[in-house]
Formats: structure tokens, C-alpha cells, sequence
């Protein structure tokens, strides 16, 4: 992964150095802060990797300039990513990185998660996005879903009001630490879905549009 570092990052400082993707251009705190940081919750946790391994299939939101996305994207070839960013900026860049990079099993599309179903089983992440209760809610899926969000380490007092108001159709499964080398602690928080909704009367993006 350390070359796959150097080669992101060489990406991000030339051909895309004027949209700001990431102020992390230090390579060892880039590997550190950006690559490990992206993969360690799946090394970390059996919980993430079983639910990866079931789908096949892993949706991030709110993907910025690229992270987990692209990282787990190289470590985990044999898995599809979807990637679902709002801004098309961002969209547009980062996939443009993919393909510098030579992931072949990433598509990264411009769309709201309010806008998107899941009409497939997928493992859906989200990192340094929003909150808890913010995204859960709005999440479309006609299959039961498992929700994995990468927090910080002040979260449970920002948002642990948050899960209780989601406890009726979200149901808690792990919260468990994850050390990355140079970081603030982490945690990988996830939710299974309790109920699955029977359907919307809007037009979505749909999910096996990408698969």
C-alpha cells in the first residue's frame, strides 16, 4: 500500500493540485492519516469484514477526496465500491484518481443519498460525514442494511442523543476502537436495520444501475 500512497498523493499534487482534496501532503502522515486510516477498520474489525464478504458490494457517501473508498478499492479487488458524493467536483476528481491509479472495481457517481437505493444488499460507509442521525433516517434499502460510520473520538457525547432517536428502526451493533498511528482515537461505529422499508413514491439513482 505504500507505493499505492506515493502514487495518490503524486495525483493529488499535479493534475489535481488546485481542488484541495485533502491538506494532508506530507507522505508518511498521508500514509498514516489518509491510506492506513482508510483500511484499518476493515483489518480491525470482523464485524466489517464479514458484512464486506456477504455483499460484495460497498457503498461509501460522502467520499471527499477519496477516502476509504480508493484505499479499500486497492486492498479488496475482488469487492465493487460505489461511490456517492453530492459534490461533482469531488465526484468528477476522484474519478479521475481511480483511474490514474487503475482501480477497475470503483464507480463514483454524483448523487444525494436522499436520492439513492439500495435495491441491492450492500455494506454502506460513511466517513467524516454528517451524523448518525442525520443519515440513517434518509437511508432508502429494500434489503436489510448494515451501516458502518467512522467517528472521532468525541462522538458518543455529540451524538449519543442521536442513536437513541434511530433505535427504532436501527438497532446498534459495535462500536469498537481503531488505533492508526499518528491519529486521534477512532471508532468504527455500526447499525443493522431493524426495519425495511416498503418503498418510496420518489424516482432514485438505483444502486444495481452501478453493479
Amino acid at each position: 500500500m505504500l507505493d499505492f500512497s506515493i502514487r495518490y498523493l503524486n495525483v493529488l499534487k499535479t493534475q489535481l493540485s488546485g481542488l484541495n482534496l485533502t491538506n494532508i501532503l506530507d507522505p508518511d502522515e498521508f500514509y498514516q492519516k489518509q491510506i492506513l486510516d482508510s483500511i484499518l477498520p476493515y483489518q480491525e474489525s470482523e464485524l466489517f469484514k464479514k458484512s464486506v464478504k456477504e455483499t460484495g458490494v460497498v457503498v461509501d457517501v460522502g467520499f471527499g477526496g477519496g477516502f476509504p473508498i480508493l484505499p479499500l478499492a486497492k486492498l479488496l479487488p475482488e469487492v465493487k465500491f460505489v461511490g456517492v458524493e453530492s459534490r461533482r467536483k469531488k465526484a468528477e476528481a476522484v474519478t479521475l484518481i481511480a483511474k490514474e491509479l487503475g482501480l477497475n472495481n470503483v464507480k463514483l457517481i454524483h448523487s444525494r443519498l436522499e436520492d439513492f437505493n439500495f435495491d441491492r444488499p450492500a455494506t454502506i460507509t460513511f466517513k467524516a460525514v454528517g451524523t448518525i442521525g442525520d443519515y440513517l433516517p434518509i437511508i432508502h434499502h429494500k434489503f436489510p442494511a448494515k451501516v458502518f460510520f467512522y467517528k472521532g473520538p468525541s462522538f458518543l457525547q455529540l451524538e449519543g442523543e442521536q442513536i437513541k432517536k434511530v433505535e427504532k428502526n436501527w438497532r446498534l451493533l459495535e462500536n469498537q476502537e481503531i488505533k492508526v498511528p499518528g491519529t486521534q482515537q477512532r471508532f468504527l461505529v455500526s447499525f443493522e436495520s431493524v426495519n425495511v422499508p416498503r418503498g418510496t413514491a420518489k424516482t432514485l439513482v438505483k444502486l444495481s444501475d452501478f453493479l
